[in-house]
């Protein structure tokens, strides 16, 4: 049987190992550019849970979605009037999902990068960077979760390998884009 979490080790590698993750984990980062980085986040959450939601991907974790909690950590950070502008990883990205909306296991895929790595990894930035994030806020059945996307993931691996580990390995780049807009951001305020 096929692991989804082995088979993109190395570009999970590759985004952990941008320098902006860092400052994410470091509990020490600029408000504003952690603002930017969530405005960015919520794009790329809203454009792929809408589309899963279309195909009823949240059936077995209704509490999963989190678009509409990183919007409420973003306005909770932001104090100017104008948002943040869009990164080009985010607009693609949105585009990109677009494209992908009426298939399922491939819309799987990009949850399964992006919302495991809030269950795993996100639970670290929340600890570091406490009252900031509600949207790396699990309770005890939500981190449960994690067992039932990472079976799904990999049923639907073990069937649609063709498309689900490409898609699963284009959001890991599309999340190490990201990383490096922010630093670059965060190198330019």
């Amino acid at each position: 049987m096929l692991d989804i979490k082995e088979l993109t080790k190395e570009q999970h590698k590759n985004a952990e190992r941008k320098e902006f993750v860092g400052v994410l984990m470091s509990g020490n980062i600029d408000h504003d550019l952690y603002a930017t980085y969530l405005y960015n986040q919520y794009h790329c959450y809203r454009a792929l849970e809408d589309r899963a939601i279309e195909n009823s991907l949240f059936v077995d974790t209704p509490n999963l979605p989190r678009a509409n909690r990183i919007r409420k950590d973003y306005k909770h950070l932001w104090t100017l009037d104008e948002a943040p502008a869009l990164t080009d990883s985010t607009i693609d990205y949105m585009k990109h999902i677009e494209k992908i909306k009426e298939d399922a296991q491939s819309l799987y895929a990009h949850i399964y990068v992006r919302h495991m790595g809030d269950l795993r990894g996100g639970q670290m930035i929340r600890r570091k960077t406490p009252g900031l994030n509600e949207y790396y806020f699990f309770t005890p059945e939500e981190m449960k979760y994690g067992d039932i996307i990472k079976e799904k993931i990999n049923t639907y691996l073990n069937i649609y390998e063709h498309t689900v580990l490409p898609e699963a390995k284009l959001c890991f780049e599309y999340a190490t884009k990201l990383f490096g807009e922010m630093n670059d951001l965060g190198k330019t305020s």
